[in-house]
């Protein structure tokens, strides 16, 4: 057996907090205007907690993706952020999110380099046949720079929210440590990794060349990363909006190191990290494109090699600036989205129904409905994130959800019926436009 993957499993049923449904009564009010829009909110925000969340007994959360029985650490996160902002007066909330960072922070003891994660330590696994040093806690072990990122950029987020340090324990601070010594490991790959992958399993993408090293890759200050945040292998392995999203990471953990622990030192190594990946994205990350000027580049090797491409997943050039990395109006990023959404990129697709960014890891002529999200939480004006809004509601294939990816001719075509990270983003845009008073 290749591949592991169980039927929907019930979760306990988990009572919506206060806060959340304090905001589906706002949103009954608000969106009234618009029953169809109304249904698809009152659906999607809050189904990570309807179907993905459990509450342990250690004081823990488990939250799966979905249609699958695993813990990825960035979906997770995706999938709870939303709720964030709703915390600071929510013991509920409080619970679920601060559960959910003290699992990452005994996941990433456990192992850096993993994705995802079980439940318990029942050796079920994604693939029985990779070659690579698994865990029975480990569900996939494909080293995805931007999963940690996810984790801390949680933790950041719920403690200014909500002023809470709990979460800030001898397991966390040691958590850090190994998130820095990881990164420098990588950043000189070749010379010091430990980490191999391969899966023999027929899908190019699933698995790393090079006997499980990946491609050669130049030193540039950036960080190697094997897989991208859609789980397919990079072709270049300085993935750059991934090293953006460390970038942004190594800010929030200085933050943390400083007014939490007060560990001036270890504030000094993060910044120098910081500054190293950060001159590698502005020295190797940007390519002067003939129709567009500079724009920043998918991936790169260091060696001049370019993958100019957009991918529906985050972190994505698309989400330079929900990651924090620059601000919407950066003129390199305006050039990069604008590549982004055009025929030159080679998953950007439009149809009968929509047009939008696709993945190499959905089939040809799919657009993500979490593309379409990003690019309305991105945007600058008004027109463009009520037109996003409308090609999100008009393409759920009357499901009442999001998902994964859908044909751009066809959204009753799609992938992934239950993918509650989709529905969180779609949420997440939905409801700003609300308070922006833009619906």
């Amino acid at each position: 057996m290749e591949q592991f993957r169980l039927p929907k499993i019930p979760l306990p049923e988990l009572t919506l907090p206060n806060a959340v449904q304090d905001v589906l009564k706002e949103a009954e009010q608000k969106l009234a205007h618009r029953p169809k829009l109304l249904q698809l909110f009152k659906n999607c925000f809050p189904n990570t907690l309807e179907t993905t969340t459990k509450l342990m007994d250690d004081g823990t959360t488990f939250v799966i993706t979905g249609d699958i029985p695993a813990l990825w650490l960035r979906d997770s996160v995706e999938q709870v952020i939303h709720y964030v902002p709703f915390a600071k007066e929510d013991k509920d909330l409080q619970r679920i999110i601060g559960g959910l960072i003290k699992r990452h922070i005994s996941y990433i003891q456990i192992d850096p380099y993993a994705n995802a994660f079980n439940e318990s330590a029942n050796d079920w696994h994604w693939n029985t046949t990779d070659e690579t040093e698994m865990s029975p806690w480990v569900w996939e072990r494909k080293f995805e720079l931007d999963s940690i990122c996810f984790s801390m950029r949680l933790a950041h987020a719920y403690w200014k929210e909500t002023e809470l340090t709990d979460i800030f324990d001898s397991g966390f601070k040691a958590a850090m440590r190994q998130i820095v010594e990881l990164w420098k490991t990588e950043q000189r790959h070749f010379e010091k990794s430990p980490y191999r992958f391969t899966r023999d399993n027929g899908i190019p993408t699933d698995s790393l060349r090079n006997d499980g090293l990946g491609m050669p890759v130049n030193y540039t200050g950036m960080i190697w990363s094997g897989f991208r945040s859609s789980d397919d292998a990079c072709d270049f392995h300085y993935n750059v909006p991934a090293n953006m999203f460390a970038v942004v990471t190594l800010r929030q953990m200085r933050e943390i190191a400083e007014w939490v622990f007060r560990d001036m030192d270890f504030v000094k190594e993060l910044k120098k990290l910081e500054d190293d990946v950060d001159h590698g994205i502005q020295l190797y990350g940007i390519y002067q494109h003939p129709e567009f000027g500079p724009i920043y580049a998918y991936e790169t090797d260091g060696f001049g090699n370019y993958c100019l491409m957009d991918d529906a997943g985050t972190p994505g050039l698309m989400s330079i600036p929900y990651l924090g990395y620059t601000t919407s109006d950066d003129p390199i990023y305006q050039n990069t989205r604008n590549f982004a959404l055009s025929k030159h990129n080679p998953f950007y697709y439009e149809g009968k129904a929509a047009k939008g960014i696709g993945s190499p890891h959905t089939p040809p002529g799919y657009i993500w409905h979490m593309a379409l999200s990003m690019q309305g939480l991105t945007a600058t004006s008004k027109e463009e994130k009520l037109a996003l809004i409308d090609m999100l509601e008009a393409t759920d294939g009357d499901t009442g959800y999001m998902h994964e990816g859908f044909h751009s001719d066809d959204p009753a075509v799609f992938t992934r019926k239950w993918f509650a990270w989709s529905n969180s983003l779609f949420s997440q845009l939905v409801y700003k436009a609300m308070k922006d008073d833009i619906l």
